[in-house]
């Protein structure tokens, strides 16, 4: 009874928290709304100093969007290999080791990742985007002929080295609770081990990977610090990953708090507000299918 009931509350404290947190961020952008309410989703630059601001989310939404998703395109394949290989190719030793590293590598700071990138993929990142101009130029997306080096490309790689541990964790666990029947059934049907896997496992823990994909997406799309430092400062649309620009709503409130008059912080809450309410669907979506897969299991 005790236990039910301090869990019962620690849990009615999240929701509070979360209210909270909505109700601040509402009050807080309140006059920025009152001022721009027109051109908020629209307007691509953000000058909010003077008699007359205009600014808008258009461009830093779309760089958030477009960093993560290439971040999950570079992370996913990667993290369900890793996962499939300690679940169900290497030796439990290896596996328990491996495992240890790499949800160690979750517990890294952001400021972190954001220097090594920085510091040490400049360079090989802007000799990508060379090599990527010079031979599938003709794409739209390798079409810029530098300056290289911060670009969307370098902050979605680190973006995707830093999610790729949520991502692997949860999808080995999901492998792992595959019933041990149906991979002894796919096997005892004459299916090789990778047979197995694409055919007993993977159908099983689909719903597991969906989730773990999108709480992946969901550290993406609110990640500050290490994207602040490797991508550019350009307000910006378009989709050429190797040039410089690109920023992201996280990106652009750390960069412009410390600077910003009372205005120009309500400005910059009122898109925190947006990417609060982004985030927050994500996650809820992930945890709807969470449920969604154990009533299935459940009912079977």
């Amino acid at each position: 009874m005790l236990f039910r009931g301090t869990a019962t509350f620690a849990g009615s404290m999240v929701l509070i928290i979360i209210a909270a947190i909505a109700v601040f961020l509402v009050v807080k952008a309140i006059p920025a709304f009152q001022d721009d309410t027109e051109n908020f989703f629209t307007f691509k630059e953000w000058f909010t100093d003077g008699d007359t601001p205009r600014f808008g989310i258009a461009a830093t939404a779309f760089g958030t969007v477009l960093t993560a998703a290439l971040a999950l395109l570079i992370a996913v394949p990667v993290a369900l290999g890793i996962a499939l290989c300690l679940s169900h190719y290497a030796h439990r030793r290896v596996a328990t080791t491996l495992s240890f590293i790499i949800d160690l590598l979750a517990a890294v700071p952001s400021v972190v990742f954001g220097l090594w990138g920085r510091d040490y993929f400049y360079e090989p990142v802007t000799n990508l985007s060379k090599w990527l101009h010079d031979t599938v130029g003709w794409l739209p997306i390798f079409g810029s002929e530098g300056p290289y080096g911060k670009s969307v490309l370098l902050g979605s790689i680190v973006l995707a080295i830093m999610i790729l541990p949520i991502v692997t964790s949860l999808s080995r666990e999901v492998f792992l609770q595959t019933p041990r029947e149906n991979q002894e059934a796919a096997l005892a049907l004459g299916s090789t081990k990778w047979e197995m896997i694409r055919t007993a496992v993977i159908p099983y823990g689909k719903a597991g990977i969906i989730a773990s994909v999108m709480l992946g997406l969901g550290r993406a799309l609110g990640e500050t610090i290490a994207l602040a430092l490797t991508l550019g400062s350009v307000f910006a649309i378009n989709w050429d990953f190797l040039g410089p620009g690109g920023i992201t709503i996280a990106s652009n409130i750390a960069n412009r708090f410390g600077e910003a008059d009372e205005f120009g912080r309500s400005a910059l809450i009122a898109s925190g507000l947006v990417l609060f309410a982004i985030t927050l669907v994500v996650n809820m979506a992930a945890r709807a299918i969470v449920y969604r897969r154990r009533e299935f299991v459940g009912s079977a």
